[in-house]
């Protein structure tokens, strides 16, 4: 292979995993992230109530995620859960960084190096007690809680919202807390 044709492969290729990646931090069609979205308000530890479940998240029961600044300016994300089956606790330290604007609660999260999915806050409350979250598409979503629970006025609108947007909350595994 001559050298023009290596470097345009390597070219091609490079922009096919770039497009990749950043195809990995969209938001489902319909949904809008939480705008304007106070950062500093929604750092601390949150609750799962409830997901849609998925391979890194099987059979965990007390999960939660705790948010903090690392000193680059990106979230410190550290999600922990208990595998009831396996008799362990489980946790998974990533880290999170804003899509755009700092003030709009998009941002691409990542577990595994340079790989990163869509966190997007759809929902909050006045007071940053619970929220909705949406990953990349309808395969993924989250209500989180400052406490083990959410009220059942929160939960109807939130789940309202979810099928709005066309999630199937009869899918959502219900975490236990307690």
């Amino acid at each position: 292979m001559k050298k023009w044709q290596l470097g345009l492969a390597m070219g091609i290729g490079a922009a096919a995993i770039a497009v990749n990646f950043a195809s990995c931090v969209t938001i489902p069609k319909g949904a809008r992230a939480v705008s304007p979205f106070m950062k500093d308000r929604y750092l601390g530890k949150w609750y799962e109530v409830a997901r849609m479940d998925f391979k890194y998240e099987k059979n965990l029961d007390h999960v939660t995620a705790t948010y903090s600044l690392n000193a680059d300016g990106t979230i410190k994300v550290d999600n922990r859960g208990y595998n009831y089956l396996k008799k362990e606790w489980k946790e998974s330290i990533g880290k999170a960084k804003f899509v755009n604007d700092p003030k709009t609660a998009r941002l691409k999260v990542s577990f595994f190096g340079p790989f990163y999915s869509g966190y997007n806050v759809i929902a909050i409350d006045a007071d940053y007690k619970y929220a909705m979250v949406a990953g990349n598409n309808l395969n993924y979503l989250w209500l989180l809680s400052r406490e083990q629970d959410i009220p059942a006025k929160i939960k109807t609108a939130y789940l309202k919202q979810a099928v709005s947007l066309g999630y199937d909350v009869s899918q959502l595994v219900w975490t236990k807390q307690n």
